[in-house]
């Protein structure tokens, strides 16, 4: 039976060291998943993934991917393409297994490789500025998730997302770059903002500027995304 044929747990492996892997595998385990493992560098990867998932066993890639149904695989997207090829090239994927990836610009069609081995694609990319810690588990409960997989097994990645506590929004492929430069310049936008003032305030002998202008950054972004909202077409007046 195919994972995506199974009731609900699945069997949850990360491979690889990009910050957003060990928390989408811990929310998971939260919703009741299994945590089956972890493929991680030593050093910086490994802290944040101990401290994340603390009881995880530390496995081979290829272990993870032998024994998981679900695959996190948690690569930065300048290695994403070469990491695939890679594993594939190795023939490590199990049929039937799903394979999720974390990267904005890309949907599924980087795994393309890997089908002809039977894996099942999903990209889940959090819209939230990604820290690797439990603060992210906690923001995800009022954030999006960027959604793209083939519409069979689309209904899996949004329901991944909802166990996160986030909302999945659909993301088509062609889409994924748009998508992308969007939440790039979101974010950088906003650290540049944030930096530029809190040095004019600490210049002026401000002390903490960060956290005198964390009530009003906060009530500009949410007043300015209220206003970017579409105004709803008025009502029509009752039939006489």
């Amino acid at each position: 039976m195919s994972a995506a044929q199974r009731d609900g747990r699945l069997g949850v492996g990360v491979v690889g060291d990009d910050p957003f892997g060990p928390v989408f595998a811990a929310g998971l385990a939260g919703a009741g998943h299994a945590l089956i493992g972890i493929a991680v560098s030593e050093g910086l990867a490994a802290d944040r993934a101990e401290a994340m998932l603390p009881f995880s066993q530390r496995l081979s890639a290829e272990q993870v991917i032998e024994r998981s149904e679900l695959v996190v695989l948690a690569e930065p997207a300048d290695r994403l393409e070469q990491r695939i090829r890679e594993l594939t090239e190795a023939r490590m994927w199990v049929p039937g297994q799903l394979v999720v990836h974390h990267c904005a610009e890309f949907g599924t069609a980087l795994l393309g490789p890997a089908l002809d081995q039977g894996v099942i694609p999903l990209a889940i990319h959090p819209a939230i500025d990604v820290t690797g810690t439990s603060i992210d588990l906690v923001r995800l409960r009022e954030g999006w998730c960027g959604v793209t997989a083939p519409r069979p097994v689309l209904p899996i990645a949004q329901a991944l997302v909802v166990e996160l506590g986030a909302e999945p929004v659909v993301i088509a492929e062609q889409d994924r770059a748009t998508y992308a430069e969007a939440i790039d310049t979101a974010t950088s936008f906003t650290r540049s903002i944030v930096q530029q003032v809190t040095a004019l305030l600490a210049g002026i002998g401000v002390d903490q500027p960060g956290f005198v202008l964390s009530s009003l950054v906060r009530s500009a972004a949410d007043n300015a995304l209220a206003e970017a909202q579409p105004t709803p077409p008025p009502l029509e007046p009752p039939p006489v």
